[in-house]
């Protein structure tokens, strides 16, 4: 296997997480039966550009489908982020009705929403069609397709470039990093600004988030590695913001390189100093990884065993990716939890891939009162833990696994 992003030849294992469906692959009842596809789960890292990545196991078409079941406006958390996402960018950039807001993987529409209230034209980039109809009935333009070089040129054609593009928790889900870069090149405007939001890599290692490994994440990023890919493709990463979003990420602001009228920031440098100063440049930064993943699948196990032997129920919430990732990679299945609730009516019916539990509405929740519900998407966990204060009154408890098993 060659990096994805220099393509260097790669020799050094990050972890292995053993094999696993794919963690959006919801089944239905009569899909239970049948035998399950499962890929490895095994990610290395390359030591040039220091960019951490899982093999193409399960072609992108395969998984973003025109079944795809993950809807990003069922987080009230996630869709005040965008909310103020948008406010900001329109103040600070001075959006108008004269411009063009591009989103790729624009979902459901959960953000241009906000863009198109204000009057502001937008255009989204989803290649899910079931998501893709949602948006579209909120009066989104979306192109379904996938974004990449040829369809940057198709849109530059037919005079759309972006004074705004938009790519939230998308660039982890691409394959050929190299083509969506150049894509973005292609469809900003020359005085455009670009905004990229993923999951710093630097926050995963020292948080022990190994649950957000799964097959639709291909690449895992520093912001040294995104710095090389787009300084590559002649793009410039002028400011960058951290978030707190999905365990900590980062928000990068990207130009033209040519575009010199957008000075770099100190936040860039401050970034770079930090990820320098723990290691990320080194190749010991990345050994050992895997034992601390073990250590919490040791400790979430005992601590399912012993609810099991004193009789106390255990349910979770969120039917999330990563928490099909901690499931999986634990062997935990419906003899251990019940059932997961989720709010989303597309998950609700269907059963969790690999462990086979089934995901309900909330009304089951109060019908069982369980002793423990165990929180998968921990990075919602305080919208969670507010909405599900009730379970207080018979004496319930929330359980949170990462970065090691916590019950209060």
């Amino acid at each position: 296997m060659n990096c994805r992003g220099c393509g260097t030849l790669l020799h050094h294992e990050f972890i292995d997480l053993g094999e696993a469906p794919p963690s959006n692959s919801f089944l239905t009842q009569g899909q239970l039966s049948q035998v399950e596809s499962k890929y490895p789960l095994k990610l290395f890292v390359c030591d040039q550009c220091f960019l951490v990545q899982l093999d193409e196991y399960k072609k992108s078409k395969e998984i973003f489908t025109d079944t795809y079941a993950y809807f990003s406006s069922y987080s009230r958390t996630w869709l005040e982020h965008c909310r103020a996402y948008a406010q900001m960018m329109m103040e600070r950039f001075h959006l108008g009705a004269q411009s063009l807001v591009v989103e790729i993987a624009s979902n459901d529409g959960y953000l241009l929403q906000y863009f198109k209230n204000r009057s502001i034209p937008v255009l989204g980039i989803e290649p899910s069609l079931s998501v893709a109809k949602v948006a579209m009935q909120k009066g989104i333009n979306t192109e379904v397709d996938f974004f990449g070089v040829a369809l940057a040129e198709k849109l530059k054609a037919q005079g759309k470039q972006a004074d705004v593009l938009a790519a939230n928790n998308v660039l982890a889900h691409v394959p050929d990093v190299n083509d969506f870069v150049q894509g973005i090149k292609i469809l900003l405007k020359p005085g455009g600004i670009a905004t990229l939001e993923f999951p710093h890599l630097m926050e995963l290692i020292e948080n022990n988030q190994f649950d957000t490994i799964y097959h639709e994440h291909f690449s895992y990023f520093s912001l040294h590695t995104v710095m090389v890919i787009f300084e590559k493709h002649g793009l410039r990463i002028v400011d960058v913001d951290t978030l707190g979003t999905h365990g900590g990420s980062l928000r990068v602001y990207a130009a033209h390189g040519e575009d010199q009228a957008k000075p770099i920031s100190a936040k860039v440098k401050e970034i770079l100093e930090a990820e320098k100063n723990k290691g990320m440049l080194s190749m010991d930064y990345y050994k050992g990884f895997s034992r601390r993943a073990e250590e919490v699948r040791s400790h979430m196990l005992d601590f399912i065993a012993q609810q099991k032997v004193a009789g106390r129920k255990v349910v979770a919430y969120g039917a999330a990716a990563k928490g099909n990732t901690l499931l999986n990679y634990c062997g935990i299945n419906q003899d251990a939890i019940d059932f997961v609730v989720d709010a989303s009516e597309h998950k609700q019916g269907k059963f969790l891939p690999g462990s086979h539990i089934p995901v309900v509405s909330e009304e089951k929740l109060r019908q069982m009162q369980p002793h423990f519900i165990l929180i998968l998407p921990w990075n919602l966990k305080e919208e969670i833990i507010s909405q599900l204060a009730y379970i207080r009154q018979w004496g319930g408890k929330f359980v949170v696994p990462i970065p090691d098993v916590e019950v209060f």
